[in-house]
């Protein structure tokens, strides 16, 4: 067994020190483009400043003969641009892929700099995160690198739901996880086609009416991941990483995005995966507090500015449990607010 003591020393000599708490930085949407398109990479320095995630996209979504366009594509980018204040993500080829090893190394040791997160796909448990954590720290070395390079993993296997706590506490490089609907269904057998969302055959119904038991009995549509979201939502927290949802698939139905995405915003989500600009607002206007609830949030702050006691406001009791409350929201607004100058006058910062 590793002794906790050795948690926070790097794996290789000359790694530079893991970090101790993730940064929390707005990550209301990472967007994703393919670097080995070349509009899409045309455009990617200018959906930079819009965002507050830029993803470039290796894995699922590029065709097998672009995989190695990809990987070229992004080294170029990440190295010709400066995005400033928005994070620079990948997400590479599975652990078990051809390219899985070709990707790592090129990128940590020529573009590592730059890079904030690595997202890995389909991570089944620990040990997954065990052999990337380390081939990371010997490849940081290798570059000479000052700051450590945070891991992203998507949940898309039953085995990886199964294991989440344990992925979670494999690495302090764990930034957080996201919510892979599309695959996770295949991996459970679960029979929809759907990338996210619910789903009409996933409902419950209305008792009958006992003065017209024939008649129409209403029903209500129901979640197919909220299990999971809850899961991973509190497998993140226990270890300070940040939980996101994934993809949501139905680029022609804004309205239903907007309620997946709120959906998760509620259960302690931070952000969602935009696949197409036109998901970048919804995820903006989703993952901000409410100009309401953060005003609300701040006057509940000013009634009790140590969070001990009780207070009525506006004939609601307010105590500890409401201050911690109240303190996310306005910590949150305050963060979207120093990146966002929209929101910064929306809630009055």
């Amino acid at each position: 067994m590793r002794s906790p003591r050795d948690f926070f020393r790097p794996l290789a000599l000359g790694a530079p020190e893991p970090l101790r708490d993730i940064p929390v930085r707005p990550s209301r949407m990472i967007h994703f483009f393919d670097p080995s398109n070349p509009r899409m990479a045309e455009k990617a320095p200018d959906i930079a400043r819009k965002v507050d995630i830029l993803l470039g996209n290796m894995e699922d979504a590029v065709a097998i003969d672009n995989k190695e366009a990809a990987r070229e594509g992004f080294i170029k980018i990440a190295r010709d641009n400066d995005f400033g204040d928005t994070q620079l993500w990948t997400r590479i080829n599975s652990l078990d892929s051809p390219w899985f090893l070709d990707d790592v190394t090129r990128i940590v040791t020529e573009v590592g700099e730059k890079v904030d997160v690595i997202m890995l796909p389909k991570v089944q448990g620990a040990w997954d995160i065990h052999y990337a954590d380390q081939l990371i720290a010997q490849l940081e070395a290798r570059a000479g690198l000052s700051k450590p390079i945070q891991l992203h993993c998507i949940l898309e296997t039953a085995l990886g739901v199964a294991n989440v706590e344990e992925i979670a506490n494999a690495s302090p490089r764990i930034q957080g996880m996201s919510l892979g609907p599309a695959d996770l269904a295949a991996s459970r057998r679960m029979k929809t086609t759907r990338i996210g969302g619910g789903h009409p055959g996933y409902l419950v119904r209305n008792d009958p009416d006992p003065e017209n038991p024939e008649g129409p009995r209403g029903t209500h549509q129901q979640d197919l991941w909220h299990y999971t979201i809850g899961r991973m939502v509190d497998a993140c927290v226990a270890v300070g990483a940040l939980p996101f949802y994934g993809p949501f698939g139905a680029i022609d139905d804004p309205l239903a995005c907007e309620d997946q995405f709120r959906n998760t915003f509620l259960m302690g989500c931070v952000g969602a995966w935009s696949l197409h600009p036109s998901q970048i607002a919804i995820a903006k206007n989703v993952f901000s507090p409410p100009a309401d609830e953060v005003v609300w949030a701040k006057r509940v702050l000013e009634a009790l500015p140590d969070g001990s006691g009780a207070v009525m406001v506006d004939g609601k009791m307010q105590d500890d449990a409401s201050w911690k409350q109240c303190k996310v929201m306005v910590d949150l607004a305050k963060l979207i607010a120093s990146k966002d100058p929209e929101y910064k006058a929306l809630y009055g910062f």
